[in-house]
C-alpha cells in the first residue's frame, strides 16, 4: 500500500476524476488509514511504499504490479501522468528480495486488470490493459489466462466490475462476484460458464465501488454504501467489514485500487 500524502484530483484519465471538486488531503488519508489498519486487525501483514510528489495517484497500488508465486510481473501505464510509477514500485521489489520480476514491454495496469482466482487469471482489456498484454502474462507468470472485454467506461478496470471472493483450492471452485452490464456479451457468457455460482451485483453495487472489494476468503471488505451486495455476501457466509471510501473514489479507486496483493 502507499499512502495518499500527495492526493489530488489535478487531471482526468477516468469518468469519475473531476479537478473542479475539491478533494481533502487528510481525508483521504484518514480513510487510507482505516483500511490499512482494518488488513492488520483481520490478521494481514501490510508493506508500505513510501508515496512520490508528483505521483497523486500512486495510492492506488493495485496498479504497479502482478504478483503470483512469488513471481512480479510489473507494470506500464497507459496514461502518462501514471508512468513514473512504475518504476518506484519495480525498486520497491527489489529492495525487499524479490528477484524475479519481468516489466512489462505491452501496456498492463497490473492487478486493476488482472484477478488471480488460484487457477486462472482473468485479465481485463477494453480501456487500459492491452489485449497483448494478456498473453505476455501469460507467458511471465506461468498461469493460464482468460481475456474479459470490458465496455462500459465508468468500470475501466477490471477491479471496478469484478473481484475474487474466494480463490480455487485442489477441492473447491473459485468464488467471485461481478457486475454483468460492465462486460462485452461474450465475456458475460465466460463467467456464466466459469462461474455458475458467482454473487452478481447491480448497477447500485457497481456505482459505489462496491465491486473494487477485497476479500481474503472470509472476510470482505466493502464500501459503506454498497448494501446490497453486502447482504448477497452475508448471505453465502461471509463477513462484510464497510469502510468509508468517498474520497479516494473520488479520483476513481476504492479498496482494492489501494491494494496489491503480494503471494508469495
Amino acid at each position: 500500500m502507499c499512502p495518499p500524502r500527495y492526493f489530488a484530483v489535478d487531471y482526468v484519465i477516468n469518468p469519475w476524476m473531476d479537478p473542479s471538486v475539491p478533494v481533502s488531503v487528510d481525508a483521504a488519508m484518514a480513510q487510507w488509514t482505516e483500511l490499512r489498519d482494518t488488513y492488520r486487525r483481520l490478521g494481514h501483514t501490510v508493506e508500505e511504499i513510501e508515496a512520490q510528489s508528483g505521483l497523486p495517484d500512486m495510492v492506488f497500488a493495485a496498479n504497479s504490479g502482478t504478483v503470483v508465486d512469488g513471481r512480479v510481473l510489473g507494470s506500464r501505464f497507459r496514461a502518462p501522468q501514471r508512468a513514473a510509477e512504475a518504476e518506484h514500485f519495480r525498486r520497491w521489489f527489489v529492495e525487499h528480495g524479490y528477484r524475479d520480476i519481468t516489466m512489462p514491454e505491452k501496456i498492463n495496469e497490473a492487478e486493476g486488470d488482472f484477478a488471480w482466482t488460484g487457477k486462472v487469471l482473468l485479465a481485463g482489456t477494453g480501456f487500459r490493459t492491452d489485449p497483448a498484454a494478456h498473453a505476455e502474462a501469460q507467458e511471465v507468470l506461468g498461469v493460464p489466462v482468460v481475456s474479459l472485454r470490458l465496455i462500459d467506461p465508468s468500470y475501466y478496470h477490471l477491479d471496478t466490475a469484478l473481484f475474487v471472493l474466494a480463490e480455487a483450492t485442489d477441492t473447491t471452485s473459485a468464488q467471485i462476484a461481478y457486475y454483468p452490464e460492465a462486460f462485452s456479451a461474450g465475456s458475460r457468457r465466460v463467467l456464466e460458464r466459469m462461474f455458475p455460482d458467482a454473487v452478481i451485483a447491480d448497477r447500485v453495487d457497481a456505482e459505489c465501488f462496491g465491486l473494487n472489494g477485497v476479500s481474503d476468503g472470509r472476510n470482505v471488505v466493502l464500501p459503506v454504501e454498497a448494501t446490497g451486495l453486502a447482504a448477497r455476501l452475508t448471505e453465502r457466509g461471509y463477513e462484510v467489514v464497510f469502510l468509508d471510501i468517498s474520497e479516494l473514489r473520488k479520483a476513481g479507486g476504492g479498496p482494492k485500487c489501494c491494494t496489491l496483493e503480494i503471494r508469495k
